[in-house]
């Protein structure tokens, strides 16, 4: 039934993601090859990842939240993403743990993954965030979450921290873990209808 390296994912990646994801065999095994249709180089670029990423927001301007996705799961940071980590990635966003959901919301906010997160680097998450939010959406926000500042300040107040200050991750996974609102603050769901 053809080349078996072209049409089959490897034995190896197959093991690797069944023990660190929840998916079964027969899943990865599909995605696999719907992933080799799209994209036959075996490989996603950032704009391909664009386009996909904003099919879940059509309503809203994605583009820079994916890129800041599409970055924090560039692990070897070549520029695409290949079938192993686009496989993480889709774990770790739809059935993933809260804490290891968490550990990769960091990665995200850690625009300069220096390690550590600063207020600018949560304004811009924040700001990418925002876009997601379709304008009519925007308006029913709180007072003090109607801007992507706002919606910044008031996710940093939960780290307890002065302006100047940075978080490492598991200070972040704490303020997120202990507060509903921070944990709503750095996602954004729209509404199924």
């Amino acid at each position: 039934m053809g080349n078996a390296k072209s049409s089959a994912v490897s034995k190896e990646i197959l093991e690797d993601l069944k023990l660190s994801t929840k998916f079964t065999e027969t899943e990865i095994t599909q995605w696999y090859e719907n992933f080799q249709k799209s994209c036959p180089s075996g490989r996603i670029t950032p704009k391909e990842f664009e386009v996909i990423y904003s099919r879940f927001f059509p309503e809203s301007n994605a583009q820079t939240y994916a890129q800041h996705v599409f970055r924090s799961f560039d692990t070897n940071d070549d520029g695409t993403l290949d079938f192993k980590e686009y496989i993480i990635a889709l774990h770790l966003t739809s059935t993933g743990k809260t804490t290891r959901k968490l550990e990769w919301a960091f990665s995200l906010f850690d625009v300069d993954k220096n390690g550590y997160i600063t207020k600018s680097e949560v304004t811009e998450i924040c700001s990418a965030i925002f876009k997601l939010i379709p304008k009519d959406k925007q308006a029913e926000l709180p007072n003090d979450e109607n801007t992507p500042e706002k919606r910044a300040n008031k996710l940093w107040t939960f780290f307890e921290k002065e302006d100047n200050e940075r978080v490492a991750e598991g200070e972040f996974i704490k303020g997120v873990m202990d507060n509903e609102d921070a944990l709503r603050l750095i996602q954004y769901e729209p509404a199924n209808k």
